[in-house]
């Protein structure tokens, strides 16, 4: 199998974005990777999403699974008590856990309803605030319409009347002032917004890591859509990418692409 033809736009979005999330960058000109670049929690749980859904396995199952396996990438507090917990109940999260996670469900499925429906379910296990589901629905069904030939008008339009988001600004004028917003409601419509002005997959990861903020996981969100849209991850890029992941990971990555392609 072709690197063209994994599916790895969200974790290379994160991977590129991880040694940027405390030091920000706030500009395009950046090395894509370097020594201290590696996967956090945003590939992690994005691969449990990839087992489950290839498994069906319960999400919250495939989360505690992932996440107890690779404990040490990032997960943020209340997620950290959730996966210790023998009977973890969902915390009304309106953290940006639910949208980092959530792109190979705008992969998965034949309809946009099913996708909705989808991203719903897998947000729900921890992050049951309107605004976690919301956050985890916009990405996914970008991804989607991404996938089956919309335009990025066609994706805005449909994201501003469904989700409300703002997505009517642009991202020189965001970035000066956009400071570190874990929420769903302060990170989905910008991750977005970088998808929406970029030329290809390097610029759309490039506007996502210069916003600033939690960049890790606006790249992630970012890298999942603009995936969807141009059609690949760029060779040199996901040489890379695949280099920085554990062999178990990419046979995931590998079983899910086939699953989508057959």
């Amino acid at each position: 199998m072709t690197n063209k033809k994994l599916i790895l736009g969200a974790i290379s979005g994160d991977i590129i974005g991880s040694v940027f999330e405390w030091h920000n960058v706030k500009s395009l000109d950046f090395d894509l990777f370097c020594p201290n670049s590696r996967f956090t929690d945003d590939s992690v749980l994005t691969l449990a999403t990839m087992h489950a859904l290839i498994n069906n396995v319960d999400y919250a199952q495939a989360y505690q699974e992932f996440g107890r396996k690779f404990p040490n990438v990032g997960y943020g507090h209340s997620f950290c008590i959730w996966l210790s917990s023998d009977k973890p109940k969902p915390y009304k999260s309106w953290g940006n856990g639910s949208a980092m996670r959530v792109s190979p469900i705008g992969w998965f499925y034949n309809s946009l309803e099913d996708t909705l429906l989808g991203a719903k379910k897998s947000a729900e296990v921890t992050h049951n605030h309107p605004e976690g589901i919301k956050g985890a629905q916009a990405t996914a069904a970008a991804i989607f319409l991404a996938r089956t030939g919309k335009s990025k008008d066609d994706i805005k339009n449909f994201i501003i009347n469904k989700f409300g988001y703002n997505l009517n600004r642009k991202i020189d004028n965001i970035r000066p002032g956009y400071e570190f917003d874990v929420s769903c409601q302060g990170s989905v419509p910008e991750a977005i917004i970088a998808f929406l002005e970029s030329t290809d997959f390097e610029n759309a990861i490039r506007l996502a890591v210069s916003i600033g903020g939690d960049s890790d996981t606006i790249a992630c969100i970012t890298g999942g859509i603009a995936e969807a849209f141009y059609q690949n991850v760029p060779d040199k890029i996901a040489d890379i990418v695949l280099y920085n992941l554990p062999g178990e990971l990419i046979k995931i990555i590998e079983e899910f692409s086939n699953r989508i392609n057959s």
